[in-house]
């Protein structure tokens, strides 16, 4: 029995740890790497069942530190998948973020790049603006006193600090594209920040975008933000 429930808690967290680097690395294609994340949570609930009739039936097949291990291994399994779930659940079921809803910034040198992409280039329109309108309400126009030429300096750095990899940079056009690789299931989510002269300030718009996956659990808004922290950090040096 310690046996069982110490190979199956194995094979949970195995399932769900490896899913994204085995589809990451072309192994398995992304339905496949799901299931077997889905299996994961099924093999770590069914680890936690087994360890209990263990403890209730055959206390004395278990030890503490078998038993712990196991149990730990098991949570991680179910909870990683729980929380990615909980998470879809909170989040609007859309994938392209913008500060500006009415004329998002459009992708120049990375638009070829997306020529395969399951997700198309152009923005989806009102319904996905409601959406983030409700879900993401403090994304909007930011605007800076900086000239334009030193808001691309400042991004372009910024987006290199944060390990993204730069596309393109325009100073006359106002424009810098930048593409972002998740670490876990090495998504490739693109990014463009946008500046125009408005009088005497700058304004500065950001896009971040999904090229696979229907909902993106929230990452293209935190990636916004956490862009906007980093330019100010490279402003304020």
């Amino acid at each position: 029995m310690k046996m069982i429930v110490g190979l199956m808690s194995v094979t949970a967290i195995l399932l769900v740890a490896l899913a994204g680097p085995l589809y990451k690395f072309g192994v398995v294609e992304l339905g496949t790497a799901f299931t077997g994340f889905k299996f994961g949570l099924f093999a770590g609930i069914a680890a936690l069942v087994l360890l209990a009739i263990q403890l209730l039936f055959k206390r004395n097949t278990a030890s503490i530190g078998s038993a712990l291990a196991s149990a730990v291994l098991a949570l991680a399994a179910i909870a990683v998948p729980l929380g990615m779930m909980n998470t879809a659940k909170n989040v609007p079921p859309i994938h392209d973020i913008s500060t500006d809803l009415v004329n998002p910034p459009e992708f120049v040198a990375i638009a070829p790049l997306r020529a395969d992409a399951p997700n198309p280039l152009a923005y989806a329109g009102a319904e996905v603006a409601e959406q983030q309108r409700t879900a993401y309400p403090d994304l909007q126009t930011l605007t800076y006193a900086q000239s334009k030429s030193e808001l691309i300096k400042a991004a372009q750095q910024a987006m290199e600090n944060l390990g993204w990899e730069l596309v393109n940079t325009d100073v006359d056009e106002g424009i810098v594209e930048a593409t972002e690789t998740t670490a876990w299931f090495g998504f490739k989510d693109d990014v463009i920040i946008r500046v125009t002269d408005n009088d005497s300030e700058r304004l500065f718009d950001v896009r971040s975008k999904s090229r696979i996956g229907q909902s993106d659990l929230g990452k293209n808004a935190a990636r916004i933000h956490t862009l906007v922290d980093e330019l100010d950090n490279v402003l304020n040096k």
